[in-house]
C-alpha cells in the first residue's frame, strides 16, 4: 500500500494509475471479497434447498430456513457492498477534503468490522446446522457440495473482510499528513517585510545601505561675507 498522502491516497486530482490500483491489497481483498459472497449466496439459492418426500423445499441446513436465509442476506449484502466499496476506492484519490476522506476511510473501518463479525457468526451457524443435519434428510448426498462450499466460503469471507478492517485501518493511521490535500493553500502570508541588510561587527550592528552624507565642500559661494582665508605657514 502507498503510504504517501493523506490515508493511503496521493495528491487529489492525480492520473489514475489502473497497474498500481490493481495490484493494491486492498483490492485484491475486495475482489475476493466479492467472489466469495457471490459463491456463498449463489450455491444456496440454487442447490441450498431440497424437497424431501414433498412439494415443499426445505433448506439443506437441518431444515432450518433462517440459516439458509441469513447466508443469502449477508452474501448478496456484501457482494453488493464489495462493488461499491470498490467504486469508492477508484474515485477515492479525487477526493480534494481531508474531512470526507476522514469519513470514508471510518466508515468502511466500521462496515467492514462489522461483516467481519456477521461472517463469523454466519459460519458457526451453518457448521452447527449441517452438524445436525442427518444423512436421511439428504438421501443420495443432494445438494450437501453447495452447503459445503457455502461453509467454507463463509470461512474464507471472514479472512477477506478482516483483512479489509486491517486495510482500512492502516489508511486511517496513515492519514496525517493533511498538507498535501488542503484546498486552501497558504498563499495568503502577509509578505515579509524587507530590511537593509546588517553587518555585525562585535556586538555592534552597523547597516551596510546606511545614508551617509556627502562630504562638505567648501565653495566660494559658502563663504560667508567678509571672510578672509587664513595665512598658510
Amino acid at each position: 500500500m502507498d503510504g504517501a498522502g493523506s490515508f493511503g491516497a496521493g495528491r487529489a486530482g492525480s492520473a489514475f494509475d489502473l497497474v498500481a490500483f490493481v495490484k493494491q491489497p486492498q483490492t485484491i481483498l475486495r475482489a475476493l471479497a466479492w467472489i466469495f459472497s457471490m459463491v456463498v449466496f449463489a450455491s444456496i439459492i440454487n442447490e441450498g434447498y431440497v424437497n424431501m418426500g414433498s412439494e415443499r423445499l426445505h433448506c439443506v441446513f437441518n431444515k432450518n430456513a433462517d440459516a439458509c436465509n441469513y447466508a443469502i442476506t449477508i452474501g448478496i449484502m456484501a457482494f453488493l457492498a464489495s462493488v461499491l466499496f470498490l467504486a469508492l476506492d477508484v474515485y477515492f484519490p479525487q477526493i480534494s477534503s481531508v474531512k470526507d476522506r476522514k469519513r470514508a476511510v471510518l466508515l468502511e473501518i466500521a462496515f467492514s468490522g462489522f461483516w467481519t463479525f456477521l461472517w463469523f457468526v454466519g459460519f458457526c451457524f451453518l457448521a452447527n446446522q449441517w452438524s445436525r443435519t442427518s444423512d436421511k434428510e439428504l438421501p443420495l448426498e443432494q445438494a450437501s457440495d453447495a452447503a459445503r462450499a457455502a461453509i467454507a466460503f463463509s470461512f474464507f469471507s471472514i479472512l477477506t473482510w478482516a483483512g479489509l478492517t486491517v486495510c482500512a485501518v492502516q489508511r486511517f493511521l496513515l492519514g496525517t499528513d493533511m498538507t498535501l490535500f488542503t484546498s486552501e493553500q497558504v498563499v495568503n502570508q502577509p509578505p515579509k517585510q524587507m530590511y537593509p541588510s546588517n553587518d555585525v561587527i562585535g556586538q555592534t550592528t552597523i547597516p551596510v545601505n546606511a545614508y551617509q552624507s556627502p562630504p562638505l565642500i567648501e565653495t566660494v559661494e559658502t563663504r560667508p561675507p567678509g571672510y578672509k582665508v587664513p595665512p598658510a605657514f
